[in-house]
């Protein structure tokens, strides 16, 4: 069967989660499948940065209209991913 998996709506959320999934396996974090689990996952920092100012981006420029868990969300992921950043030593 070759079935489509169901999109998901469009929402802030999601565009903060995939921002954080494009950071995550950009350091590394996240297996995709098909991926050998022996192998060490390729490293590329400096996109893991891009998809980190991308989030600031969208954190400054939604200031003030965001919910309260929307503020909490893209504050938190920030924080994580660049402790991650820092953790993976650049």
């Amino acid at each position: 069967d070759n079935q489509e998996l169901p999109i998901p709506p469009a929402s802030f959320e999601l565009l903060v989660f995939s921002l954080r999934m494009q950071a995550e396996q950009s350091l590394g974090l996240l297996r995709m499948p098909g991926e050998d689990a022996n192998e060490k996952p390729e490293v590329n920092v400096a996109l893991a940065r891009h998809a980190i100012d991308m989030l600031a981006v969208i954190e400054e420029k939604t200031r003030g209209n965001l919910s309260m868990e929307e503020k909490r969300l893209i504050e938190n992921t920030l924080t994580e991913l660049r402790f991650r950043v820092i953790q993976a030593g650049n």
